[in-house]
């Protein structure tokens, strides 16, 4: 038994969430089907039997309903697979036994009902174990054997109701094992949109990622190594604290914060930058100001950037910084009154504003503003809110703090995506349901041409008259096919076809009742009682319960009418027709419950299923963000986070030359790695010009050529291509050209300038941490004359065999 509970638990971490449902909910369905039939059962057969026979029919039944308690504790407290089997075994088997006990038709009824309840119900217990399910529907076989055997010594057990009894289970699997196909690939197509929509996640959390990575170098070591390759100013007290928080702040893993911060705290931590001039910043918070920590770091960090500009480029030593709680959000404003600039003039490759600003507000779903004009300073202003603004509010907004003719550069707040229904749950209920249908439908199909067919041939002359019985034999013939060509296409059952079909087969139901004679009802010779009841489930499995029980009530109603007629039947008679009615409309009735149950829970399934993607969207958003952490910082490690290191510790001197060359050949470097991230047509000659400002703030002046058509080049290759340029322009602080000469086969970059010969001091070692391969991919050729170098780097198209490249 161990063996198989592992089995069975490796199966169920495969299994989807609907499959889950399913089994768990029939296996609930089938011990209390059970229980209740036993209950109801047991009593009536006890009634039909002779006196005398009570109390050994009961040291027999009692036990028997001993055991359906004992499973049923069994669904809310685990007990041992043996145990249960044992139960359900006892039952079939003490059930078996009561029959020559009991002794008279009666007692063959009650056997046969709850032995073949018990045969049906075993296949949904052990849904997941069929081999145990069939070994007890066996097991139930032999008991009415024998208890048939026992009850008429001498005589062979009937084959017949042995045969119905293994058909009828053989019918039970058959219906799971269809409800389950379709439970199935609702689960598939649920995971595979799980998977679509998880890669979507995971991709635009990497993307929202690399953006701060971007934004976090960019306000770090980017600026850090800049303004230490321009000489900035003469004292340097700044740079070491600087160096080291550069390097704390690029070895921290990056994640999704979830908790709450007073943003009025963080600002309080805000500095007044370094630079050529520290800048005094009269604050006004009124705090406390507690928001997500999300768009709170957004906005401290913005802030720090804003503040670090104001010092580079405004001109002036004084900011006023403002903070203010507002609807469900707050506000934050740093302004200035320095030199001023137009934002629309700033090139897209500048990541102050658009990454570092306005792109961090854009990712927590926030909004920033930056106005200003030349000769009239600069506003910044952050605002989040909980709740979406209006596009009235934004306008409204908008024009009270843009002024006449300010430019502004703004990027509108990001609504959050709306609640949306469960996927996954509407897909599981749609396939339980036609699941449901299918399965009602072949229980009617099989049982009318086997069971039924039989009964109808074998007993042609009991029929007054056999025609009419014949005629319903057909007409529900007719209501299966119509309901078949509906349901195997994966189309609902249009209303006007199910009221025809339900009219035909209450009709059949009449027929049938008030064709046979009364003594025979619910008898071997009627074929139609246990059989109207499919052919009306399929037809009504998508509406209400009450519905089909409503149905029921009207068929057993025909039934009695008919019973009636003929006059009061004793208590015998009226003990088998209630053994009948709970074994053929009640089981039906219990299906029919069962299948609401199941489309009802099937949202509780969809929410499950949505809580395993979240977990396994998280679990991979935290794996990958790990991963492309460790590739981002082992990239930095060969040559930025030495020169942070050197620098915070006072290794390396800021007044040294080769130490700016080396921050500037850094500098360029990591520009052309914010450029990589644009969107342009030509994204070789975006992340040259990146570079090409670089050296232009340095004070060299850059002129660039084009020639040729230009064509597509990996990623990896562009670096190697702009390595080496960048690096010479870097070291030059007159004049440099570059050149990019574009061939169908190949393109060229090239740079005259000032420079040095080994590569800016990037060894082999260094340019594998970066990433870049140092095989013969990319060529590159140095030459200097006197104080000038050339270099060039060139790539040649890969050639696939008997195609030339355009």
């Amino acid at each position: 038994m161990t063996g198989d509970a592992d089995e069975g638990a490796e199966t169920a971490e495969v299994r989807g969430s609907g499959e889950r449902l399913l089994n768990v909910t029939v296996e609930r369905y089938g011990v209390w089907l059970r229980s209740a039939v036993v209950g109801l059962c047991g009593p009536l057969g006890i009634v039909a039997a002779d006196s005398t026979e009570i109390f050994p029919a009961l040291s027999l039944l009692v036990p028997a309903l001993i055991a359906c308690g004992i499973r049923l504790y069994g669904l809310r407290h685990p007990l041992p697979l043996s145990l249960l089997g044992a139960s359900d075994a006892s039952v079939v088997v003490l059930t078996g036994l009561s029959q020559p006990v009991l002794g008279g038709a009666g007692a063959n009824v009650m056997v046969e009902a709850i032995v073949a309840i018990c045969a049906i119900t075993f296949q949904q217990e052990w849904a997941v174990r069929p081999v145990a399910g069939a070994g007890l529907a066996a097991l139930g076989a032999a008991a009415c054997a024998l208890g048939d055997v026992l009850s008429s010594p001498g005589h062979l057990a009937e084959p017949a109701p042995l045969v119905r009894l293994l058909f009828v289970a053989g019918l039970s699997r058959a219906a799971y094992v269809v409800v389950r196909t379709r439970v199935r690939a609702a689960d598939r197509a649920a995971a595979l949109r799980a998977a679509a929509r998880r890669e979507a996640a995971v991709a635009a959390a990497r993307r929202a990622t690399e953006r701060e990575y971007l934004a976090t170098l960019h306000d770090t070591a980017s600026a850090t190594l800049l303004m230490v390759s321009q000489g900035v100013g003469r004292d340097w007290a700044w740079l070491a604290p600087r160096a080291r928080q550069d390097l704390e702040a690029l070895s921290t893993v990056p994640g999704f914060e979830t908790g709450r911060v007073d943003l009025a705290e963080l600002l309080g931590c805000v500095t007044g930058g370094e630079g050529r001039a520290m800048v005094r910043l009269r604050t006004r918070v009124e705090g406390p100001l507690t928001v997500p920590s999300g768009p709170g770091l957004a906005i401290f960090n913005g802030v720090r950037e804003a503040v670090t500009n104001v010092a580079r480029h405004a001109g002036v030593r004084e900011a006023e910084l403002t903070a203010w709680a507002e609807a469900d959000g707050a506000v934050v404003e740093l302004s200035d009154a320095g030199r001023g600039f137009d934002p629309e003039s700033v090139s897209a490759r500048r990541r102050g504003i658009s990454g570092s600003i306005i792109g961090r507000m854009q990712a927590v779903g926030g909004s920033a503003t930056v106005t200003s004009r030349p000769g009239t300073g600069t506003r910044v202003r952050w605002n989040w809110h909980a709740r979406p603004r209006t596009s009235q509010e934004s306008e409204l907004s908008q024009a009270s703090r843009a002024g006449d003719g300010a430019h502004v550069k703004r990027v509108p707040r990001t609504p959050p995506a709306a609640a949306q229904p469960t996927v996954a749950g509407r897909l599981i209920r749609g396939q339980l349901l036609h699941g449901a249908q299918l399965a009602a439908l072949l229980i009617s199909l099989l049982s009318q041409f086997t069971l039924s067919l039989n009964q109808l041939t074998t007993y042609q002359s009991v029929y007054r008259p056999a025609w009419a019985q014949t005629a319903a034999f057909v007409c529900l013939t007719v209501v299966a096919a119509t309901g078949a060509t509906f349901l195997l296409r994966g189309r609902p059952i249009p209303p006007r076809v199910r009221g025809w079909g339900l009219a035909a087969v209450l009709s059949a139901s009449a027929t049938c009742a008030f064709t046979l004679p009364p003594e025979r009802l619910t008898g071997a010779e009627d074929w139609a009682f246990g059989l109207v009841g499919w052919h009306a489930l399929y037809l009504l499995a998508d509406l209400r319960v009450r519905v089909f029980a409503a149905f029921l009530g009207v068929h057993m109603g025909l039934n009695a009418t008919a019973v009636l007629l003929l006059g009061a039947p004793d208590a015998a008679e009226v003990a088998a027709m209630g053994i009948a009615a709970v074994s053929n409309c009640g089981f039906q009735l219990s299906v029919g419950v069962l299948t609401r149950l199941l489309h009802g829970a099937a949202l509780t399934a969809g929410t499950a299923a949505a809580r395993e993607e979240e977990l396994r969207t998280r679990e991979r958003v935290h794996a990958d963000m790990q991963r492309d952490h460790k590739e981002r910082y082992r990239a930095l490690t060969a040559t930025t986070v030495p020169l942070l290191v050197g620098l915070g510790h006072g290794v390396l001197s800021p007044h040294d030359d080769e130490v700016r060359l080396r921050c500037g050949v850094e500098a360029a470097r990591m520009r052309r790695l914010f450029a990589e991230s644009d969107a342009v047509l030509d994204p070789l000659l975006n992340e040259l010009r990146a570079c090409v400002e670089v050296a232009e703030h340095q004070g060299a002046t850059v002129s660039l050529a084009v020639r040729g058509r230009r064509g597509e080049v990996p990623v990896e290759i562009r670096r190697e291509l702009i390595d080496p340029v960048a690096v010479v322009m870097s070291g030059t602080r007159s004049v440099a050209r570059v050149t990019v000469v574009w061939t169908p086969r190949s393109v060229r970059v090239s740079v005259i300038g000032e420079g040095r010969t080994d590569g800016g001091g990037l060894s082999e070692e260094a340019a594998r941490a970066h990433g870049r391969d140092m095989d013969a991919k990319v060529t590159v050729t140095r030459t200097a004359r006197g104080g000038s170098l050339w270099v060039e780097a060139s790539w040649t198209r890969p050639t696939t065999k008997g195609v030339d490249p355009v």
